[in-house]
């Protein structure tokens, strides 16, 4: 469906025209930053169609009960606006209060109509993703991909690279990564990053790990961020190096980012930049120095064109004992011993479509922080330390709906323990609290919609 900012008033009676009566799933974009592509107005919808292609396909939801939708605010792109062909309305992006009564009337629109629908919010610009999640979450049962699940991934990435270096999770603290990249899936990250920090065993015990404690570098197209940038987004200010005792000599405000590495020695290299190439073989030949003997590099960036760099020239310029993982795909690489040297894909497919099922079968009423949680460190713990020893931080897609089974699981847990489910028409919430894990993970994969068709003539 697409709903456009002169639809406004009446996208109520709107929603009743898609003749589906039940709807369980809904991807929603602007069309406003599509991938590493930009602002493509409503030729963005393919996001929201192949997003739900990958919840029938990963989690099992009926192909009956989701909608794709565009939200129409005009577009940026000129273009597009030049364009003869350009399908949707003509004018520059809605603004300030205008854009957020549109966003308003379609939330309540939904809510209205199918209010135990799970809200997806996909490739709004940085601005929107997080004012949106903020002002949606805690009304609706909704969650930003761009923001939460590329997040989530990351996360379990970054607690893969942990074990992949041989020490505790527990030292996840200790970590020390820079991070290229600080719009919505970079921020996204970090504050998931630093939530699981806080909610590592013991770290209550740790005076220091509190807010101030930072175990990030971040930069963006100006450089190493700090307190003393001017005009700073209050999502990135938390993050931003300041003057204590835990600062690294001699970096200042804007330093480059072959300086960063160079100095902080990094256990972890994170790209969520959109630049493809960021990581060449100056920062790569510096992350070697890394004060971890199996550096981390993440170029999580996509579509390939703009991924930060590839796994060849990870373990070329950095090591065979480098640990790659990224957000588009890549081929193994074979080593000088033989043996591979795995091109990991850190993708969203292994975690939005079990957040998706789990709140969706728990009946959650939002979806927390702690939700969220619980899916990365399933996610985390799905590889075997065999695997892990081998390179390996994420699962074969083969296996994505047992993947989705656990992680959904996962989540509905989750929702139980916080007291936000609601259970849905054939299970009480008390009936999801008194099953076991694998008795949960069971009737989530009993849950999924399988393409089996009647036959349309019996064999006699």
């Amino acid at each position: 469906m697409y709903f456009s900012a002169k639809d406004k008033g009446e996208m109520m009676s709107m929603i009743y025209n898609w003749p589906a009566e039940k709807v369980d799933m809904i991807v929603v974009t602007d069309g406003s930053r599509i991938l590493g592509l930009g602002d493509l107005g409503v030729q963005g919808i393919g996001i929201p169609i192949g997003k739900l292609d990958v919840y029938v396909a990963a989690a099992g939801i009926n192909p009956q009960k989701v909608l794709p939708i565009m939200l129409d605010v005009g577009t940026n792109n000129e273009e597009l606006l030049e364009d003869k062909l350009y399908l949707g309305l003509r004018q520059p992006r809605l603004e300030g209060e205008e854009y957020l009564a549109v966003v308003d009337e379609f939330m309540e629109a939904v809510h209205a109509r199918w209010p135990k629908a799970i809200v997806q919010f996909e490739d709004f610009q940085m601005k929107w993703a997080f004012e949106t999640l903020q002002r949606y979450r805690s009304r609706f049962c909704m969650f930003n991909d761009d923001v939460q699940g590329t997040a989530g991934v990351a996360l379990a990435g970054l607690l893969g690279a942990v074990r992949a270096q041989g020490r505790p999770l527990a030292d996840f603290t200790k970590q020390k990564i820079v991070v290229v990249g600080a719009g919505s899936a970079g921020i996204g990250v970090l504050n998931m990053a630093k939530h699981a920090m806080l909610r590592m065993p013991g770290t209550h015990k740790i005076g220091e790990l509190g807010e101030g404690h930072n175990q990030f570098w971040v930069l963006d197209k100006d450089g190493l961020i700090t307190k003393s940038r001017k005009d700073l987004d209050p999502a990135v200010a938390r993050f931003a190096r300041g003057y204590g005792p835990e600062e690294v000599e001699d970096l200042h405000e804007g330093a480059s980012l072959v300086e960063v590495v160079k100095k902080v020695k990094p256990h972890v290299l994170l790209g969520l930049s959109g630049v493809g190439g960021i990581f060449n073989e100056e920062v790569l030949k510096a992350m070697k120095e890394s004060d971890s003997p199996c550096p981390a590099i993440f170029a999580m960036s996509n579509p390939t064109t703009k991924a930060e760099c590839t796994p060849e020239d990870v373990f070329k310029h950095v090591g065979e004992n480098a640990v790659f993982a990224s957000g588009s795909p890549f081929s193994n690489v074979t080593l000088s011993n033989g043996r591979k040297g795995y091109a990991n894909q850190a993708n969203n497919m292994y975690l939005f479509p079990g957040i998706g099922l789990g709140a969706l079968l728990s009946g959650a009423r939002h979806i927390s922080d702690g939700m969220l949680h619980a899916a990365a460190e399933c996610l985390a713990s799905y590889i075997t330390d065999d695997a892990i020893r081998k390179g390996i931080l994420f699962p074969s897609i083969s296996s994505i709906r047992h993947i989705t089974a656990r992680v959904g699981a996962a989540v509905a847990r989750a929702a139980v323990d916080e007291d936000l489910a609601e259970g849905c028409p054939d299970l009480d919430p008390r009936d999801l609290r008194s099953m076991s894990e694998s008795d949960t993970v069971d009737y989530v994969a009993r849950k999924m919609w399988y393409p089996v068709y009647s036959p349309l003539v019996n064999d006699k």
